[in-house]
């Protein structure tokens, strides 16, 4: 039972947590649409649509990145924790699974590295358009947009786990709580 509180006052810090961190999104996708606008203002429309186009793929290359590398790690775990008993066709699929993921794992950094490439040629060009402040306010946005992506995913993972947990415990003291 002191397992149980434990873990649900964890999970209550947790979910405050998770609170605050929306919070921090909120507050800095509210600066990337400031940026935006001024971007759009100032910069030619073909220099506005490699802004965009860079900060939609942001998104998607880190939570990406982020999938496979969770995959992964979840398909070396099994193979890691196989025993003897295991079939040899369920060993093969998870080194088949495993190998498919790492490529896809590298295939994605190349991805990420593409994407620093043109983090860098999008910044040149607002270096030639915004103030220091509203460059650096870009800087900070772009940053904090990775950033936040990862500690949420990681914020939900923890939360996943500890609610599962939660549910192991609880179910384990259910035949007790019969007799």
């Amino acid at each position: 039972q002191e397992l149980i509180d434990s873990i649900s006052r964890k999970l209550q810090v947790l979910r405050e947590a998770r609170e605050t961190l929306l919070e921090d999104i909120q507050a800095n996708n509210i600066l990337g649409e400031e940026v935006e606008a001024i971007v759009k203002d100032v910069c030619k429309p073909n220099e506005f649509d490699k802004f965009k186009m860079f900060i939609g793929d942001l998104d998607k290359v880190v939570n990406l990145l982020l999938s496979l590398s969770g995959r992964l790690a979840r398909v070396e775990n099994a193979l890691n924790n196989l025993d003897e008993n295991t079939s040899p066709e369920e060993r093969r699929t998870l080194v088949e699974k495993q190998k498919l993921l790492t490529q896809q794992h590298e295939d994605a950094k190349e991805l990420k590295e593409n994407l620093d490439r043109r983090e860098r040629i999008v910044f040149d060009i607002l270096a030639n358009y915004l103030s220091e402040e509203n460059l650096a306010d870009y800087e900070h946005f772009v940053k904090m947009k990775s950033a936040l992506i990862i500690e949420q995913r990681e914020l939900e993972d923890k939360i996943k786990l500890g609610e599962e947990q939660l549910k192991c415990l609880t179910d384990s003291l259910q035949p007790e709580r019969l007799k």
